[in-house]
C-alpha cells in the first residue's frame, strides 16, 4: 500500500477518500481477481469509502493496477480480445441486454432528455442546461440547418435527435440495438421528424447530410473501428460533417478494465488517437478535435447526486448490491476523468476537408 500512501491514501485512515475495510477477506479477493475482485468486494460491502471518486482520482494516478499480477480472468479476457471479435452482430446484443436494460436506473440518473454522455458545463449550472449546451454545441459544430437530414449512430433515447429537430428543424434518423430505447424515443418524439431504427449500425442504409455519434464508439470494439467509419462514410454526403463524441484512452488498448467489462460495457474498448487516426485513413479528414474530458467528472458527479437522491432505498441484499454497483460505476468513472486517466474527445470529420476553412464552435 506504499503507492497509495504516496498520494495521501491510507487504508482505514481518517480522510473521506481513505478506504475502510469491513471484511479482511478483501485482500485475498483482490489477489485472486485483481480489480474485478476490488469492485465486486465493494458491491458486497467488504469495503467502503466516503469519497469514492476522490479515492479513484488518487489511486489511478499511482498506476496501482500495474502492481496486480495477471489473474486467470484477466488473461482470459486478454486472449478473447486478441483472438475474437467481441462485437460481432450477435455479440453486440449483449450491450443492449446488459448496459441498457436498466431503464429505471437511467431515468433516475440522467437529465430530463435522457442524454447518456458527457455534458458541457461552459456557462451551465444545472445538469439539464449542461446537456442542452452539449447538444447545441454539436449542432453548431456540424453547421446544422433546417431540413438537414442527420444520422445518429447509437442514438440512445433520442436526446440529440429530439433537440436537433426542435431547435434546428433537422430531420433525424437514429439506430439503436435497444428496443426499450427506441420505444421510449418513438413515444416522446412522435410529433417530430425523428425516426428510430432498431438495428446494428452496420445494417443502416441510406444517405444523410451529417452524421453524429455520442458515446457509441466505445462499444464498437477495436476490430470494428474501421468498419464503423466505413459505415459513416457510406451514409454521409460529400459536403457533410461527422461529429464523433467518444471517451478515449491515452494508450492503444484492446480491452477495458475487467469490472467494467463484466458489469457495464461488455466487449467495449476505449480508443486512442492513434487507433482513430488509422481507422479514418482515406475516409475522413480531421478538421477539429476538442477535449472536454474534465466536463465528464462534473457530469458523473451530477448523475450520482441525482441517482442517490431519487433511487428508492435498498430493501434487500440484491437491491443493495445493485445500488452499490451503480454507485461504483459512476464514482469510479468520475475519479478516472478527474485524474485525466481517460478523456472525452469531440472530433469533427469531413470527407475531403472544408475548402473555405473550418471555424470551430465552442
Amino acid at each position: 500500500m506504499a503507492l497509495l500512501e504516496r498520494v495521501g491514501v491510507t487504508v482505514n485512515g481518517p480522510n473521506p477518500w481513505d478506504p475502510q475495510v469491513r471484511d479482511d477477506r478483501l485482500w485475498n479477493r483482490i489477489l485472486a481477481r485483481g480489480t474485478l475482485g476490488l469492485g465486486e468486494a465493494y458491491m458486497d460491502g467488504w469495503w467502503d469509502c466516503e469519497d469514492l471518486a476522490e479515492f479513484f482520482n488518487r489511486a489511478t494516478g499511482t498506476k496501482i493496477k500495474e502492481q496486480f499480477r495477471p489473474t486467470p480472468i484477466l488473461i482470459w479476457q486478454y486472449l478473447k480480445a486478441r483472438l475474437l471479435n467481441m462485437q460481432t452482430l450477435g455479440r453486440a446484443k449483449r450491450v443492449s441486454k446488459m448496459h441498457y436494460n436498466e431503464t429505471a436506473a437511467y431515468m433516475a440518473t440522467l437529465d430530463s432528455r435522457m442524454t447518456g454522455s458527457c455534458a458541457y458545463w461552459k456557462g451551465a449550472n444545472t445538469l439539464d442546461a449542461a446537456q442542452e449546451a452539449k447538444l447545441d454545441l454539436i449542432c453548431r459544430k456540424i453547421g446544422l440547418k433546417p431540413g438537414d437530414r442527420v444520422l445518429d449512430i447509437g442514438c440512445g433515447w433520442g436526446a440529440f435527435m429530439g433537440f436537433a429537430a426542435e431547435k434546428y428543424g433537422a430531420h433525424c434518423v437514429g439506430v439503436t440495438i435497444s428496443p426499450d430505447q427506441a420505444a421510449y424515443g418513438k413515444q416522446r418524439y412522435a410529433h417530430l421528424p425523428v425516426e428510430f431504427q432498431v438495428k446494428d449500425y452496420r445494417q443502416f442504409e441510406g444517405k444523410v447530410d451529417h452524421v453524429v455519434s455520442m458515446g457509441m464508439f466505445e462499444h464498437v470494439g477495436y476490430k470494428n473501428f474501421r468498419t464503423f467509419f466505413e459505415v459513416a462514410r457510406r451514409a454521409i454526403r460529400d459536403e457533410g460533417l461527422f461529429l464523433l463524441h467518444t471517451i478515449g484512452s491515452p494508450n492503444s488498448i484492446k480491452m477495458i478494465e475487467p469490472w467494467f467489462e463484466k458489469y457495464i460495457f461488455p466487449g467495449g474498448v476505449l480508443p486512442s488517437i492513434a487507433q482513430i487516426g488509422a481507422a479514418i485513413e482515406n475516409l475522413f479528414v480531421v478538421v477539429d478535435v476538442h477535449n472536454i474530458g474534465p466536463h465528464y467528472d462534473k457530469t458523473l458527479m451530477a448523475w450520482f447526486q441525482k441517482f442517490d437522491a431519487t433511487w428508492p432505498r435498498p430493501r434487500d441484499a440484491g437491491e443493495e448490491r445493485f445500488y452499490r454497483m451503480w454507485k461504483y460505476y459512476l464514482l469510479a468513472s468520475a475519479g478516472s476523468f478527474r485524474s485525466r486517466h481517460i478523456h472525452v474527445w469531440q472530433f469533427v470529420l469531413s470527407t475531403r476537408g472544408v475548402p473555405e476553412g473550418y471555424e470551430t464552435a465552442r
